[in-house]
């Protein structure tokens, strides 16, 4: 059987290891325990969190057991790495409301089942509210290096702005998590993106002070342009897993629309074709490089949203930018700027492009589940397109077979 190990560095994922000998011997003749941890700072996963639940995927598949670790402590505080300003505190209500959130998403793509061979899903408050202050750093704030801790990379942005003593201690609560997960579950090995390398240091040095045993860290490549900036956003913002905020077909678009030389990449990272069509797929040039970018967008959003929500946005896709739908030419509708200012009821919408003839049948639409706007159902009759969402083209699905395009004169 391949090595796991050598599945995910060819594919493009391994940044750092601590020990990467050992790691592959590990992963190549032992069940291995390892766990990633996901702070909730917000309802929803996003495209950047996905690459990290692909490699997760991709190591269960191997027979190795993940532990999700949902940062309900951690996300009381939140983490400083690589950020200007500190984070926005949060209620311990609100924090729950995002892991329980994250815990719904995680299941769609993580086994979860009982028995030895599930994964876990554990949330950190469980041990870290728990904790008493002076009793934690008496026994455990001895075997961490102040100095080494403020040369550490990922604290180079905040030190500019001014760290504080409450971020400051992050750094603990993250490396008494690998501890506490090493000696709950077995885990010996932490993995992370690679912004996360100096956290996942100190977790690896503090198992094996405290235990005298081994344990391990690895980083993954953060989901970046071939300019080096951070892909998932958009101009309506942050590309999210949960369809209700970013829907299956805008994820598609949003795959269909990446820049010719991140192709192969995500292919190799967000998907799981083989090796030798990622090769062929994103070694095609010039026009062929745009059927390479639908297998993509259509294999990231069936992983995401499942294989018919793939199938509706692909077809939405095609009649919006090919010549035709169902054989002929899509009908449109060109709206002057201004006339959308104030955004758009979708009862009101339909009526300007003649998709109903009364305002009742746009409600029995509706309601009969009939109704996409650029391929997430539309379930409320109050539902008001925005401005924001008449920035690119919008395909109105009625039905299965009747699209129509919408688009904005930019004067």
């Amino acid at each position: 059987m391949d090595n796991v190990f050598d599945t995910l560095r060819e594919r493009g994922f391994i940044q750092q290891c601590t020990h990467e000998r050992e790691i592959r011997e590990l992963l190549g003749n032992e069940r291995v325990t390892f766990y990633i941890g996901f702070d909730p700072t917000a309802d929803s996963l996003t495209i950047g969190h996905f690459l990290t639940i692909m490699a997760m995927m991709h190591l269960q598949r191997a027979g190795h057991r993940p532990i999700a670790l949902l940062g309900g402590g951690t996300g009381m505080v939140g983490d400083p790495s690589f950020k200007t300003d500190m984070r926005k505190m949060m209620t311990r209500e609100t924090i729950q409301h995002y892991v329980d959130s994250f815990k719904k998403q995680m299941s769609r793509y993580i086994d979860f089942g009982e028995g030895t061979g599930g994964a876990l899903l554990v949330d950190n408050a469980d041990w870290l509210l728990r904790l008493e202050y002076i009793p934690f750093i008496r026994e455990y704030g001895v075997h961490f290096s102040v100095n080494r801790m403020l040369a550490a990379e990922c604290y180079k942005t905040r030190m500019e702005q001014g760290l504080t003593f409450f971020e400051f201690n992050y750094m603990l609560m993250q490396s008494y998590d690998f501890l506490e997960l090493y000696r709950r579950y077995g885990c010996k090995l932490q993995l992370g993106g690679n912004d996360q390398w100096s956290n996942i240091i100190g977790g690896v040095e503090l198992i094996r002070k405290i235990e005298n045993t081994p344990a391990y860290g690895m980083t993954f490549t953060l989901l970046e342009t071939g300019e080096g900036v951070k892909m998932g956003k958009t101009a309506a913002g942050a590309v999210w897993l949960d369809p209700a905020r970013t829907s299956p077909y805008d994820l598609f678009q949003y795959m269909r629309n990446v820049d010719d030389r991140d192709v192969k990449k995500l292919l190799s990272l967000l998907t799981f074709l083989p090796m030798e069509e990622v090769r062929r797929l994103g070694g095609a040039v010039g026009s062929e490089i745009n059927k390479s970018k639908e297998v993509l967008a259509y294999e990231v959003t069936k992983t995401v949203h499942g294989q018919e929500a793939a199938d509706e946005a692909l077809t939405a896709a095609r009649a919006l930018f090919a010549d035709g739908a169902e054989g002929g030419s899509v009908p449109s509708t060109e709206f002057e700027a201004g006339e959308v200012a104030g955004g758009l009821g979708i009862i009101e919408l339909l009526e300007k492009t003649r998709l109903i003839t009364s305002r009742s049948e746009g409600r029995r639409l509706i309601a009969q589940g009939g109704l996409r706007l650029n391929g997430a159902a539309v379930e409320n009759f109050e539902r008001v397109v925005t401005p924001d969402e008449f920035e690119n083209p919008l395909m109105i699905q009625k039905g299965k077979k009747i699209f129509h395009r919408v688009t904005v004169t930019k004067r």
